[in-house]
Order: C-alpha cells, then structure tokens, then sequence
C-alpha cells in the first residue's frame, strides 16, 4: 500500500485562481494517492509552530513574504505566486502575461475600439507583465495605451480617495475606450468608477477583467468580460510536481505556466465600434451566422457593396479578410464550445455542418495550430 503523504496547502481561496488551483491539485491527490491535506486560513505566520510538528512531506503556497522558518522546514515545496526574489531553487506557478494580453488586445480589437487603456495594481509582478504585454502589442498594431498609475501615498490608496483619482483618470480617456483590467477585482474597480463618472459601459468603455471569477463577474454591473485561464490544468501540474519533488526530484526552480484559454464574453464589452455600416452589417452577420457553412458571398450580400470593395474595407478596417474573419469567427466559437459544454466533437462538427471530424479538425486546427481534442485536453476544467 502506498505511503500516505502529508502536504501542506497555504493558498488564498476566496478568488478563482486559488479555488481552481485547489481543485487541479485536489484532482492530481485522487488519481495519484492517498494525500493527507492540511489548510490554514489564519495566515502563515500562526501556521509555522502546527507545521512544523505535523511531519509533513511537501508544501503549496501562495505568500509574498517567504518566512525563513518555513524554508527551514526543508521540506519540498511550491510557490503560487510571481516573486522574481524566490529563494534558493523554489518552483514557482507563474502566469503568462503575454497570452494573457494578447487575447484581451485582440478581443477588444474585434470590437472596432481604437482607444485603450490599462488598469492595474503597480505593486505586483504580474499586473506589471500584463500591461507591459498589453502595450506592447497594441503599440506594434499602431496605438496607444493610456495606463492608470497607482498614487504613491498611502492615504490615497482607500478605495473611498483612489476611486475619485480613476474616475478623473477615466474621464480623460478618449472614447470609445477598451479597458484591460489585471484582474476581475480590479475590473469591478473600474466600473464603480465609470458609474461614478456616468461614463456607459460597454458604450464609452468596454471593460474586461483576468481570471473569469464567475462570483466577482457576476456582481459586476455590467457584468464582466474576462479571460479565462487554464488553473485547473496548472494545479494538476502543480501536484505532480509535488510528487516528483516528494519523491526525491530536486528543486531547480521550474515553472508551471498558467495560461490564457480564452475570452468568456459578457455585457461589459458588448459593443462594436466601426464606423463603416457595411462593414459593421457584414461583421454583425458573421457573427450570428458562426454556426453556418456561410462563404463570402453571402457576406458582400448583406451590403450594398461590390466584393472587392468590401473586401478593401475589410483589410483597412479590421486588417483581415472576409475569409479570415469568417474562420476566425467560427474557430472562435467552436473552441468556445470545447471548454464550455459537454458535447462531442462529432456533435459539434455536425453542428457546424462539416463534412467529418477530420475536416472541422483541419479548419481549427490552421486557426489554432492543434487539434480539437487536443486543445479541449489542455483548455478544459477537468
């Protein structure tokens, strides 16, 4: 019988990320057991004197501030959180701030928006990364980003003082804007403030927040559009890491990589700003068509526009064609579909009419660069 295993979990969980990174390493427990948890709430410091009498074989945490007695304990562990400072050879679960950005750049761009601007927290790596990405790539797609900076002094920082700082911040700001938000809390942030400054969301700012945190997102009025990431695949990794580790791997500072999957849509962002009527019809087509074998005629067809001319405003609007458009639309959908439902990928090729599972997987897979099982494997809550 295989030896029970004692491990110490010191990880947030009122928020998504540290919920679905529970439930992964929960999930890797069941299958590769039997694992003995011990949680603590209260916080690091009141844990240290528990620990260091349970035994334990491993440690999970997620803290700013390592304690040396807790690195004392030299126990394998694993830390849930960006500290480029982290001591000795300590694993870290990190997220990738670029694919993070570059779903967000690329949503908001397939709203028609030319304004943007981003939102953080300047204290944290990982809101840093984000925005650095998020600049950097609609900078190279020819705009600007205004970012939101955080006041120096503390006793600007309660919400009550920083929120009359946003809102001037947001007034500013050319309209319509998208807003990239670090995270879904900052997100709601955001929009209190566009309340405060009677700015409409999504019509003068389309806001979107990280981590789809369904509670914090549902509260949010509009709710909030997020990026979704794979937590749940990035906690199983993170216990078989663990179990490596307990059983005689060596630290060497490796990474696991949490990563964006998607963009789960909601009102916040629910607008399309395109000047141009027949490209804002034919885009508006495409997409209540997504489930349709639809060609570009039947595109051209809903403007008063010859194909080529269409096909001009296309590549000078939205800098893709109307092939391109309608691929990326569908893929986008159907991807959508792997993560979110239940339902087969011979369901959902019927649904889309192809021909065969063969077919809807080439067309995904020149979008995607993978294959529909593949990437509901590495997307999809388990």
């Amino acid at each position: 019988m295989a030896k029970l295993k004692k491990v110490i979990l010191l990880l947030e969980t009122s928020r998504e990320f540290g919920r679905e990174i529970l439930k992964g390493i929960s999930r890797y427990a069941r299958l590769h057991g039997p694992w003995s948890f011990y949680s603590e709430a209260r916080g690091l410091k009141s844990a240290i004197p528990r620990l260091t009498n349970w035994n334990a074989d491993g440690i999970i945490m997620r803290n700013s501030v390592i304690s040396n007695e807790l690195i004392n304990l030299n126990l394998p562990a694993i830390l849930v959180l960006h500290d480029p400072k982290r001591p000795n050879q300590l694993p870290a679960v990190l997220t990738d701030g670029k694919t993070i950005a570059k779903l967000a750049s690329e949503h908001l761009l397939n709203r028609g928006l030319k304004h943007f601007a981003y939102c953080g927290f300047d204290n944290f790596v990982w809101s840093n990364e984000r925005k650095k990405y998020f600049k950097e790539i609609l900078n190279d797609a020819g705009f600007h980003v205004n970012v939101y900076n955080q006041p120096k002094q503390r006793k600007f920082k309660s919400w009550e003082n920083e929120q009359i700082l946003m809102r001037d911040w947001l007034i500013s700001l050319p309209k319509p804007v998208g807003i990239l938000a670090c995270n879904d809390d900052r997100g709601q942030h955001v929009l209190e403030a566009c309340k405060s400054a009677d700015i409409k969301v999504p019509e003068e700012a389309a806001v979107m927040g990280v981590d789809n945190d369904s509670i914090i997102c549902g509260i949010c009025d509009p709710p909030l559009t997020s990026v979704a990431l794979n937590l749940d695949a990035a906690g199983y990794a993170c216990g078989e890491l663990l179990d490596r580790l307990m059983n005689g791997k060596p630290m060497q500072k490796q990474e696991i990589m949490v990563s964006a999957t998607h963009v789960v849509k909601r009102q916040s962002t629910d607008i399309l700003s395109i000047d141009d009527s027949d490209v804002s019809e034919a885009i508006r087509f495409i997409r209540l068509s997504a489930k349709n074998k639809i060609r570009v005629n039947d595109v051209v067809a809903q403007t008063c526009l010859s194909r080529r001319s269409l096909e001009n405003r296309f590549r000078k609007i939205i800098h893709r064609s109307i092939q391109e458009e309608i691929r990326r639309t569908r893929v986008e959908l159907i991807a959508q579909m792997l993560i979110e439902t239940d339902l087969t990928v011979s369901e959902i090729t019927n649904l889309f009419s192809f021909t065969d599972a063969e077919h809807i997987s080439r067309y995904f897979r020149k979008e995607k660069g993978m294959g529909l099982r593949e990437f509901r494997k590495l997307n999809r809550k388990c």
